[in-house]
Parts: C-alpha cells; structure tokens; sequence
C-alpha cells in the first residue's frame, strides 16, 4: 500500500500538483509507515505560526507590491540613467541596479522582469543587440536576492535558525560583487563596441534624485535602524510597509485607496504559497530527521570524501540543478534543513552558507532547460525560450564565477556581520 501511495504522489508531482499536497502526502506517508502520530505536522505547523518573525514575510512582500504598482520603477530608472547612464556600459548599469534594487524588496525575479522590463528594453534596445539586451534583462531579474530585506533571506534565516539581521548583513557584499562583475564586464563590452554614451547632467540627475528619495532611502533606513538596534526585524518590516504607503500614497499619489485591496490580495497570494509549503514542509523535514536521514547523508559524504573543496563543487552542483527546477521559496525550506549538518560537519558556517544556497538558486534562474526567468521572459518579450538560452549563457558563465569567489572566500559573507558584531546564535522557534 505504501509503495502504491508513493506511486500515485510521484505522478502527482510529474504531473504538476501543487507542491504542499506532495509535501504533506510524503509526511503522511512516512509518519504512518514509522508507526508515530501524523499529527505532529500540525504540531510543527503551530510552531512556525508562533514564530515572531514570521511576521515579516507578507509585511515586506506587501511593501514589494505597493512599490511594483506605482511609478516607483519610471522613477528609480530615470536616477539610474542620469547618476551611471554616463559611465562606459552605463546604460547596462542602469539595468543591473534598477532590477536589482526592484527585486530586493519584491523577492521574485518574475515581478522584476514584468514590471521593468517593458520599460528596460526599449532603452537597451538603442544601444546594444537584442541578445545583449534579452540576456541582461533576464539576469538582473533576481539579482537584488541577496540584499536586505530580501524575502528568501528571511526565509532562510528562518530555515536556519539564525538572526535575520545577521544574514542581512552576509548578503551585502557578496551581492555587491556580483553587480560588480556584470557591470564590469558591461563596461568592458560598450568600450569595444565603441557604444555611445550620454553625457553626465547634475540638474537632470538632481531632479531624478528629488524624485525617487523616498524609494532610495528606504534601504538605509530600514538596515540602519535594524543595525542600530532602534528597531526589531518584524518592526522594522512594519515600518517599511508604512514607510511605503507614504510615500506612494500620500506624497506620490501614485496609488489609491480602492487599489489597496487588489495589492493585498496579489502580495498575500504569494505569502500564503509560501507559509503553506513552509508549514508542511517542516513537518516533512522533522521526519526526515527523526529517521537521521541528514547523519546519513553526512556519513555518505565523508566516506567518499574528506576534502571540503571537492565537498563545495558537488553542494554548487547540487544546488544549481535545484535552483534550475523549483522555485526560490520552495529550494530554500525543502533543501536548506537537509545541508545545514552536512554543512556543519564539514566547518562551513551557517550564513556562508546560506549565502553560497541563495547565490546558486539566483543562477538556476537562468540555467536552461527550465530556468523560471527563461521562460518569463519569453511570455514578456514574445521571444523563443531557445534564443533566451543563447542570451543568457556568457551571463551564467560571469555569475559562475562569482559564485567560485563566494563560495571559497568565506569572508565575504562573514566579515561585515563579524565587524558590526552580529552573531550566530541560533533564532529558536518555539
């Protein structure tokens, strides 16, 4: 019976069933075969709703949306152009800091390559290939995960059970160095092609800059006042939620009252997915541990080898192939509790890793065959997903190469939260 009930879940998930269903079936099916009450998925599903920090799931994923529907994209693109437009690439800049910026706060590459991309395109579009454009849209689709206050950093500090405030912190400069590369190599690509470039004018940036103040300094605010300690994680989302609703309300006009419930309805479509895989997956991680499942993975492991290089290659690997077939959210709660032993026994350090987790899964974005951005770009641009591949490949190789440095210099992610004194005690969900 047990093999037929598998069976039937497998062509389930093969036939595109909602994942939680898979999820809470498979921990069903294992708690029942083990002889232990199932009732200890609702038991787990209690401790994640009693967790604090939960709260700060749909605050932040609420202010995302509130920023995607108003004019806040015209208005972050326009202080793009006139502050690096100038640069040697600068118009490839604009794209990578724009999304970017977006996609920090909206947490999916998807709601980056839609809302910006209609805009970002024409504009590339008059000075660079349409390959070049296509696969620069696509990649900065989910660059801005890294950065605070990123939905699938919280989520894995969550998973983790480590400080949020500290992954905000690990996330910075990593997130940096990727921006760093592709600009790099943007510029390096527009100096060749001898593309133009528009002079730099201080009244035009001046007014850009007055224009989008409200959206540039929230990320200063928010991280500030968390450092500072002004403020907890779940009060500092409240405060950008709020935050927002000013500025888009109240001085940009940019959104009614009668808009305010299709935005809560959008953004908290997107939060129940998520807690509902995140509560039921828990349950199916807790059982997996309970059989040791982790130990004997780690042992399986160390018994082929003892070298932690070759053990990063194989996790990258891994992670990628991952990040290419689910979704962020889904990765993160189903295969982060399953490496954190693996990574302990082998000395990596929890927010190293979650840093090298959320990298690879930004790459998977764009890995054919099925990279989500592929695909959503695709549907966005009305163009084949084949030459979407073609576009992205240099690209992928870039952020190959930043994950290589990410991954192996560990520094990175550890130095500035060591510097502002931030720990790695766990955060314990009672």
């Amino acid at each position: 019976m047990g093999a037929l009930i598998g069976a039937g879940l497998g062509l389930f998930a093969l036939f595109g069933g909602a994942l939680f269903v898979l999820l809470g079936g498979l921990a069903i099916l294992g708690y029942a075969a083990s002889g232990d009450p199932i009732s200890s998925i609702i038991i787990d599903l209690n401790r994640l709703a009693r967790n604090p920090t939960i709260m700060t799931i749909p605050l932040f994923t609420f202010a995302g949306y509130v920023m995607a529907e108003s004019n806040a994209p015209k208005r972050l693109i326009a202080l793009a152009q006139t502050s690096v437009g100038w640069l040697p690439g600068g118009v490839a800049m604009v794209v990578l800091v724009t999304c970017a910026f977006f996609t920090t706060f909206t947490g999916a590459s998807g709601v980056t390559i839609v809302a910006l991309g209609g805009l970002l395109y024409p504009i590339l579009r008059q000075h660079y290939t349409e390959r070049f454009s296509l696969g620069i849209i696509t990649t900065s689709g989910s660059l801005g995960l890294l950065f605070p206050p990123s939905i699938p950093l919280i989520l894995y500090a969550i998973i983790a059970q480590v400080p949020i405030d500290l992954m905000f912190c690990a996330g910075i400069i990593p997130g940096f160095l990727l921006i760093l590369i592709l600009g790099g190599y943007c510029s390096g690509w527009s100096i060749f092609k001898r593309v133009e470039h528009t002079p730099f004018d201080l009244r035009a940036f001046g007014r850009a800059l007055r224009n989008a103040l409200g959206e540039v300094l929230l990320p200063f605010i928010v991280l500030g006042c968390i450092i500072s300690g002004i403020v907890t994680i779940d009060e500092a989302a409240a405060l950008t939620a709020i935050y927002l609703l000013i500025v888009e309300m109240v001085i940009h006009r940019d959104i009614s009252v009668r808009q305010l419930p299709k935005i809560v309805r959008e953004s908290m479509l997107l939060v129940g997915a998520i807690l509902i895989i995140l509560g039921i997956a828990l349950g199916l991680t807790n059982y997996l541990v309970t059989i040791e499942l982790p130990s004997i993975a780690l042992d399986w492991i160390q018994g082929q080898t003892q070298n932690k290089i070759v053990t990063l290659i194989g996790l990258n690997l891994f992670l990628l192939a991952v990040g290419c077939l689910m979704d962020i959210f889904s990765a993160i709660v189903i295969i982060v509790p399953l490496l954190i032993p693996i990574a302990e026994g082998f000395g990596i350090d929890k927010a190293h890793l979650g840093i090298i987790v959320l990298t690879n899964l930004e790459i998977g974005y764009l890995t054919p065959p099925v990279g989500m951005n592929l695909f959503i770009s695709s549907l966005k641009f009305e163009k084949s997903v084949i030459s979407l591949y073609r576009s992205v490949l240099l690209f992928i190789g870039l952020l190959l190469f930043a994950l290589v440095i990410v991954t192996y210099v560990p520094e990175l992610s550890l130095w500035l939260p060591r510097v502002l004194g931030k720990t790695s005690t766990p955060l314990l969900i009672e």
